[in-house]
């Protein structure tokens, strides 16, 4: 899952694609510097200064947007020379991340692009290349970037918390969900939700709720899926530690209807826990930056930069 720090850089870097589907005029075609024969005109930087600018809150240094420029240049040609893809499916996953954790709709988070002078499929393009520089960086230095269970009890004892003291839970959850068809009118939504409720008042254990769900129309109860607590939001980490096996979550609307969650088994788990989740991203994430940002300063040295 990307990080709001990550969403700003990658927001950031999306001028570079979104530039060169902009018509250019003769005055902002000016090349200004050339990476590994890649060109950065004075359109790249007039846009990526102001994206930059209103990041930042303050207007940020020429040779800074710059420099920004160069190491998208390079991530991207050192990409496309060890042949790391992704597919377009991982790329609209993430982009529908990006869109949630802004509150927004996907149609909602392109109309936000697009007041910015970022197109969608430009967007998707540059996050493209930046997941496929993440897997790069993952695939070439996996061995330091793994994270031991030592690693995590000693940064937790280090903030003077126990790792032992630390449990979480996994849970068994069957999605069940009640059908609305596309474009109802409020009355069949409403009616829908009372067969939601109507469901859930009388779904008392799961044996006995999940054969009531499949044979009531339009209720579809799909395969079994196992959640732990720490992969979970705390405002769901909540719900379901408070209750009870054999009962439904209260729905949520979906693209496709109205969505529960019947919690058929709940174990407790001292492997995978909330602090040891955060703390483990916590230790993979600065190791990451670490070797990113060394593995680019090296590139940097071997690329071809001609200033114009």
């Amino acid at each position: 899952m990307l990080k709001a720090k990550t969403i700003v850089i990658l927001l950031a870097a999306a001028m570079v694609v979104a530039a060169s589907l902009v018509p250019l005029r003769p005055a902002n075609a000016q090349v200004v510097v050339v990476v590994n024969g890649l060109p950065i005109t004075e359109l790249d930087i007039a846009q990526r200064s102001k994206l930059m600018a209103s990041m930042e809150r303050k207007p940020v240094p020429r040779q800074e947007v710059i420099n920004a420029l160069i190491d998208d240049r390079i991530k991207i040609a050192k990409a496309k020379f060890y042949g790391f893809e992704i597919p377009e499916s991982d790329v609209d996953t993430a982009f529908e991340n990006m869109a949630k954790r802004q509150g927004a709709s996907v149609a909602q988070f392109g109309q936000v692009l697009d007041r910015a002078g970022i197109t969608v499929s430009g967007f998707k393009s540059r996050l493209k290349a930046e997941l496929t520089w993440q897997q790069l960086i993952r695939g070439k230095f996996s061995s330091s970037l793994q994270v031991g269970e030592t690693d995590v009890a000693l940064a937790l004892q280090s903030r003077g918390e126990d790792a032992k003291d630390d449990v979480g839970f996994v849970y068994t959850l069957y999605p069940v969900m009640v059908i609305v068809p596309s474009g109802s009118s409020e009355t069949v939504i409403d009616a829908k939700r009372r067969e939601a409720d109507n469901l859930r008042n009388r779904f008392v254990s799961c044996d006995e709720g999940l054969k009531l769900a499949r044979a009531v129309r339009d209720i579809a109860v799909r395969e079994p899926i196992s959640r732990s607590s720490a992969d979970l939001s705390p405002q769901l980490r909540t719900l379901l530690g408070s209750m009870e096996i054999g009962r439904l979550t209260t729905p949520d609307v979906t693209p496709q209807g109205l969505q529960m969650f019947a919690l058929c088994d709940k174990k407790q788990s001292s492997t995978d826990s909330p602090a040891k989740k955060e703390m483990r991203d916590q230790i993979f994430s600065k190791r990451f930056e670490a070797e990113s940002k060394k593995y680019l300063e090296e590139l940097r040295k071997q690329a071809m930069i001609e200033y114009k």
